[in-house]
């Protein structure tokens, strides 16, 4: 019994002896001015909710929504991993994809979704890098704007804006091709 006390007490003694060594570290460098870059993308968004195998799917939703029905009823969440694709032709090359989520956040008869999504290229210069958008997207508007809020392998430090353009939409099944012209700003 005594040694099992002992021996508790030099792991206590052994443990606190460990966690006041521990400490806190951080190393502050001087800064390096980096040349900072403007870079236009142009690519085509296909966001699918229909069919055998869409692109965006529902994964929750309110249990009351007040307003008009429609593909995208105020309060549902959509997970999305839509193509982006050289052209607005569902055969034109596909040069990465767009993943995150969008809700549809407007109770009137406008759609507007609020979206964080990741858009990531997979193939060119800009292969294995991405840029991220967490902004209000006003759907019904045939011209809008979206913020570029970040980015990864080339576009570290991103910022910027996307101007959207409604190349088809069917209102019907929320089926949509998206013109996306960027201008991402970034080291």
């Amino acid at each position: 019994m005594e040694i099992t006390k002992l021996a508790m007490g030099v792991l206590v003694l052994f443990l606190s002896a460990i966690s006041a060594r521990s400490e806190y570290y951080s190393k502050t460098v001087p800064r390096v001015q980096l040349k900072e870059k403007v870079t236009n993308l142009h690519f085509f968004l296909f966001d699918i909710l229909s069919g055998k195998k869409p692109s965006a799917v529902e994964v929750a939703h309110a249990n009351i929504t007040i307003g008009e029905q429609s593909a995208t009823p105020f309060g549902s969440v959509y997970a999305v991993d839509d193509p982006l694709r050289e052209g607005p032709d569902p055969e034109s090359k596909v040069i990465g994809n767009a993943r995150g989520l969008y809700v549809s956040a407007s109770q009137g008869a406008d759609l507007c979704l609020a979206m964080y999504i990741d858009y990531g290229f997979t193939t060119g210069p800009f292969n294995g890098s991405s840029i991220s958008v967490f902004s209000r997207n006003p759907v019904t508007e045939q011209r809008r704007e979206v913020a570029v809020v970040g980015g990864r392998g080339k576009f570290k430090m991103a910022r910027g804006f996307a101007k959207l353009k409604t190349h088809y939409l069917n209102v019907s099944n929320g089926d949509a091709i998206i013109e996306y012209n960027v201008t991402v700003f970034h080291y």
